[in-house]
């Protein structure tokens, strides 16, 4: 396992339990869903060939991780209905940044 590895993965599961635990302590439990369910962003992959490259950005060559999708995202961020699921989809591009830069 490398670093890499471990920064992404923990920056998809444990960076979004703590500002969910943190930010909405009274529904964190909802939210982290709401959070983990956002990954389901990464269906995009999909249409990809190969689905899977270990070397590729994510960012900027997958549809839903497109530079318009990730403005939209801040767009919905300012919405109250949309607010929670838009935090998930940016801290997943925020991930996915991350990766992209080790």
């Amino acid at each position: 396992m490398t670093l890499k590895f471990f920064f992404h993965y923990g920056f998809h599961f444990i960076v979004p339990a703590i500002i969910a635990f943190l930010f909405f302590r009274k529904k964190w439990k909802i939210v982290f869903g709401i959070f983990i369910a956002t990954m389901l962003v990464d269906l995009d992959h999909l249409l990809a060939t190969p689905i899977f490259d270990p070397n590729r950005c994510s960012i900027g060559f997958h549809p839903l991780h497109s530079y318009y999708a990730i403005a939209l995202y801040f767009v919905l961020s300012y919405f109250k209905k949309t607010r929670i699921i838009a935090i998930g989809l940016l801290l997943h591009m925020l991930a996915d940044i991350i990766d992209c830069m080790l």
